[in-house]
């Protein structure tokens, strides 16, 4: 096998290994825009509103609460550490 020869069949190995790429690439597109299409046409992309968080009172229950899960926390590390 001559050199000129290897070129050619390396040639068009590497034309028929990147068609195979940029074929495969094209239908993985198409399936992609078809897809979304259908999601857009059943009305599944709608998003649905997310639920309100209840509003904290000005007492500071809250930050009592979490100030007291801290303060738990630390001491339960400082124990075992």
């Amino acid at each position: 096998m001559t050199i000129g020869q290897m070129f050619e069949q390396s040639g068009i190995l590497t034309l028929l290994g990147m068609g195979t790429v940029f074929g495969f690439l094209i239908i993985l597109i198409i399936s992609i825009t078809w897809v979304g299409k259908i999601i857009h046409t059943l009305g599944l992309d709608k998003e649905e509103p997310a639920p309100q968080k209840q509003k904290v009172s000005s007492t500071g229950a809250a930050d009592a609460t979490v100030a007291a899960v801290i303060a738990s926390s630390v001491a339960e590390y400082r124990k075992t550490h």
